[in-house]
């Protein structure tokens, strides 16, 4: 399919889980949040390595892009306990976030549960979701925690979120903005949604991704596949 939104009207009368990505997914990268936590994670590599910043950015990206996360290459590499990490690069202003009628509105159309599946934590997430005044809309967060740290896209962190909540694939679609994190759902059966921001992400797997749609607007993709015929 890969139909942007104002093309095509998706058939979703088969969904009945609803799983979202967290970060420049359920609101616009235009925001910049994650930019902060990128300048925290690159803090603190510097600190950690005693690097300059030049140095502690190869690091940062390096990680990034062999081990899906930063995070996942510093416990990798190094044995680095999470929580310190996590702890300080959440440590951010959020109020760059605002709530959005619209997505409200979006949200509370759709028919059966709604989940978020994020390689950040439960702390961090209910903040995010708390600004964006959503939080009562979803049933569960499954953080890097939940998934024993192995981040998207290893196929480990997805195997896992179908079995603890018994997510049927074939009935379950997620919203995801790195476009490579969603093969692993897209090979589990999982119909799946590239919600593209204003970031190019240049990473390995991304040129394997195949999503059944694309859109540069959460909302107005969920206006579209919710409205009436």
């Amino acid at each position: 399919m890969n139909q942007h939104a104002s093309h095509c009207k998706a058939d979703l009368s088969h969904v009945n889980t609803w799983i979202f990505d967290l970060d420049n997914t359920l609101y616009p990268s235009t925001s910049r949040l994650f930019d902060q936590i990128d300048v925290r994670i690159g803090q603190f590599i510097a600190q950690l390595f005693n690097v300059d910043e030049l140095e502690a950015r190869k690091i940062q990206k390096t990680y990034f892009r062999e081990h899906g996360t930063t995070l996942n290459g510093l416990m990798t590499q190094h044995g680095m306990e999470p929580e310190e990490f996590l702890d300080f690069v959440h440590n951010i202003d959020f109020s760059p976030l605002k709530p959005s009628a619209e997505l409200e509105a979006a949200l509370n159309r759709l028919p059966g549960r709604k989940l978020i599946f994020t390689n950040a934590d439960v702390p961090y997430s209910r903040k995010v979701l708390a600004r964006l005044k959503i939080s009562h809309h979803f049933e569960h967060i499954y953080d890097i925690a939940a998934a024993n740290y192995v981040p998207k896209p290893y196929p480990e962190a997805y195997d896992l979120l179908i079995k603890r909540f018994e997510i049927d694939p074939q009935k379950s679609i997620f919203f995801e903005d790195i476009a490579r994190n969603l093969v692993p759902a897209a090979a589990r059966g999982m119909t799946t949604v590239w919600v593209r921001g204003d970031d190019n992400w240049v990473l390995p797997g991304n040129d394997e991704a195949k999503p059944d749609y694309e859109t540069d607007d959460l909302v107005a993709w969920l206006d579209n596949a919710t409205s009436d015929p």
